[in-house]
């Protein structure tokens, strides 16, 4: 696990509703149950600062690092999708886009990526085609220098799902409803402190179901088989992160020198799709 990705996790998941914000102490503290090193944690927070992710702040008597606005964003996006927060029906129309690539090649591929991350596929050379539009686009093509025009379609027969690759998604899914239980039991029994313990427990299980998000465009249900393993893994995740929830808090909690934080609303327990 990269300290950089770790960060990101404490911030998305905890630090939410704990005003985006933590002393470096505290930072070190939390990443130690899950293996990264002290030097790791401050290398990975100086390099964030760089990227525009964190900004310095005092907090209470020492210093800390706070959540940029343009992380609270990209967690919150992330958070609706990991917690797979139901966006409405599905009207039955597509939106492409057709997109003007920047000229810098890092740039095109750092939006391809993003279109990707977000839940775009490419139907053809600088064409893009999702099911729903995605609040991102805007704020995605300005970054990159890059300019779009998007129209809607109603008549796609067949609709074109072969754009994703649900045959390894599925495939990643099926793993996950394997490997998952095995990995919670690990991280409670590594751990003698059993706020801890939970606290590491779903920690990894999180990190680990947030790569679902590289990958899962998050179709609608009419799109996909009747035995979609992905329904399944999102019950799982769902009910073992919430189990774990009050332990982790408390963990969370006694890090930051305070009581338990509320659940934030981007998460909340009654999130199964």
């Amino acid at each position: 696990m990269h300290a950089r990705s770790a960060l990101f996790d404490v911030y998305g998941d905890h630090l939410r509703s704990r005003g985006d914000q933590a002393p470096v102490a505290a930072l070190v503290r939390l990443l130690d149950p899950v293996g990264i090193a002290a030097p790791a944690v401050r290398t990975a927070i100086s390099r964030m600062v760089m990227q525009g992710w964190l900004e310095a702040a005092q907090i209470g008597t020492g210093r800390g690092y706070r959540a940029t606005p343009r992380a609270i964003r990209r967690l919150d996006q992330a958070a609706q999708r990991i917690y797979r927060r139901a966006e409405g029906a599905w009207d039955g129309s597509w939106q492409l886009v057709f997109v003007t690539p920047p000229a810098a090649r890092p740039a095109r591929s750092r939006l391809r990526a993003d279109l990707v991350f977000v839940g775009y596929a490419e139907l053809a050379e600088h064409v893009w085609v999702s099911p729903r539009p995605r609040a991102e686009l805007d704020s995605l093509l300005d970054r990159a220098g890059a300019t779009a025009r998007t129209a809607r379609a109603v008549d796609f027969v067949p609709p074109p799902v072969e754009a994703w690759d649900l045959g390894a998604l599925r495939t990643a899914y099926a793993q996950w409803l394997e490997t998952a239980p095995r990995l919670i039991a690990d991280h409670l029994e590594g751990h003698a402190e059993p706020d801890e313990a939970a606290f590491a427990a779903r920690f990894h299980l999180v990190h680990e179901w947030r790569k679902f998000l590289f990958g899962d465009p998050d179709l609608p249900r009419e799109l996909l088989p009747k035995d979609w393993p992905g329904w399944a893994a999102a019950e799982l995740f769902a009910t073992e992160a919430e189990r774990l929830r009050p332990g982790s808090d408390r963990f969370v909690a006694s890090c930051l020198g305070g009581p338990p934080g509320p659940a934030s609303p981007d998460h909340p327990a009654d999130c199964l799709p």
